[in-house]
């Protein structure tokens, strides 16, 4: 396939705004069982608006993938059949109640809303943590599922797909969840740069499984089934269009077995294992600067990874299509 690079940012985009929300949650969720000290509310506003915002440059990102934007709002409409329409619809819920959990921090506006059979209160952003901890998976299954359901793209097709998306928008958004804390909420950094480091070292497990997977798929499809011509020696001598077409233009990257492989293993080491040496340094120096690194690092490598993740898939009408030429 050829990636839209639109695609790219938006789904690693989206992804680690959905793990720093995780994040945010989870440390709030330990505070309020008393496990961790209550920390203050500006960590978590700017925290939430920061996933806000991701999640808007993602959003953003995809209008150029729309030959027509002002009809964006027809993708939603297929959401009994759709998971391309069910995650129209969960990304602005999700952005809704990010922006929220952040507003609600960032004002004090904090009402508690009932209490728990233990006594406990709950506030309200509580009930929008809760919520956007749903909204947030729901949206990784969505998005995943957009690639995992395509049965003729054997690569994609896989429980695999989905729970790489989860771990590596985990990873990223538990990182950057990190970085934060080193500045603003020094007592929890080690917790989430610990969690961080963990999804991540999941996330190189997952996605080495798929790696290892595709590398053994053989196709289905040969040249004799693909046009039904049952010869067994077929040589493509001509595509027939001297120009290329959609065909070759959609479904070609244009790039060698040798820089693909070069691809790969750059983004193995950028996306897992460089990340994890520097979590490891931050978490042991509670140095901001080591964990931020770490951050850029591994969402620059996440733009490679789902470069390759896009491109690795193999169409099957590229048995007939065999070459520009």
């Amino acid at each position: 396939m050829n990636p839209a690079y639109s695609v790219v940012f938006l789904t690693t985009l989206i992804g680690a705004g959905q793990g720093l929300f995780l994040a945010l949650f989870t440390i709030e969720s330990y505070a309020a069982f008393g496990l961790l000290p209550p920390q203050s509310s500006d960590f978590y506003a700017l925290g939430g608006e920061i996933s806000f915002a991701l999640l808007s440059l993602g959003l953003f990102a995809s209008f150029f993938h729309l030959g027509r934007p002002e009809r964006a709002w027809r993708s939603a409409t297929q959401w009994r059949t759709s998971w391309l329409s069910r995650e129209v619809i969960a990304l602005p819920a999700f952005m809704g109640v990010s922006f929220l959990y952040g507003v609600a921090h960032w004002t004090g506006v904090n009402p508690v809303l009932g209490e728990l059979y233990s006594g406990m209160p709950v506030n309200i952003t509580a009930v929008l943590g809760v919520a956007g901890s749903v909204l947030a998976f729901a949206l990784f299954v969505c998005t995943a599922m957009i690639y995992a359901c395509v049965r003729f793209i054997r690569e994609w097709h896989s429980p695999l797909t989905v729970i790489n998306y989860i771990l590596l928008g985990g990873a990223s958004g538990f990182s950057m969840a990190a970085a934060l804390a080193a500045y603003m909420a020094p007592a929890v950094m080690p917790l989430l740069a610990g969690w961080a480091l963990i999804i991540t070292t999941l996330g190189l497990i997952g996605r080495g499984a798929s790696l290892i997977r595709n590398a053994r798929l053989k196709p289905k499809s040969t040249l004799q089934t693909a046009i039904g011509i049952k010869h067994q020696h077929i040589v493509q001598k001509s595509m027939g269009l001297m120009g290329g077409s959609f065909n070759t233009r959609e479904f070609f990257h244009g790039q060698g077995a040798g820089r693909l492989r070069s691809l790969k293993w750059g983004f193995l080491l950028s996306v897992f294992v460089v990340p994890m040496g520097l979590l490891g340094v931050g978490l042991v120096s509670a140095s901001g600067e080591v964990l931020v690194l770490a951050c850029v690092v591994q969402y620059l490598g996440l733009l490679v990874e789902r470069w390759f993740f896009l491109a690795q898939s193999y169409h099957p009408q590229n048995l007939y299509y065999q070459s520009v030429s």
